[in-house]
């Protein structure tokens, strides 16, 4: 009996696609966010293969600067087309990519840890005024 040949391991882009939450645009974003908030963390020189960890309240604080910085009076717009409306979202983000082993997490991390770590409209403002056309 030959060897079957093994079968291609799932891409980053099938396990969010399958999931369906969030679009390939938000996991970019928080990839952007998740490498401020490590700089932020961990300083500018981050030696390869040393502890990058960064809790789940710092990533969002980190994802919400920079959400401000790119899109301003529009950011909670543009999160809320990528449906990401609370805290909550960035962390199903990224245990989804941990269940998947495209990150790690401590024993003391949890979901809950991206809970209600800041609230949109506070942060952000009212998105009632502004609509993304498709």
């Amino acid at each position: 009996m030959a060897d079957e040949p093994d079968q291609p391991e799932e891409t980053m882009e099938d396990v969010i696609g399958a999931d369906g939450r969030y679009p390939l645009e938000a996991y970019a974003f928080l990839h952007e966010g998740l490498a401020r908030a490590v700089k932020h963390v961990h300083g500018a020189e981050v030696s390869l293969g040393a502890q990058q960890h960064v809790s789940g309240q710092e990533l969002c604080r980190e994802m919400r600067d920079l959400a401000i910085e790119r899109w301003g009076a529009l950011a909670r717009t543009v999160l809320a087309k990528w449906n990401v409306r609370k805290t909550i979202d960035f962390g199903n983000m990224v245990y989804l990519l941990i269940e998947h082993g495209f990150m790690r997490k401590t024993q003391e991390d949890s979901l809950e840890d991206f809970r209600d770590v800041f609230d949109f409209e506070e942060a952000f403002g009212s998105s009632n005024d502004f609509e993304l056309k498709e």
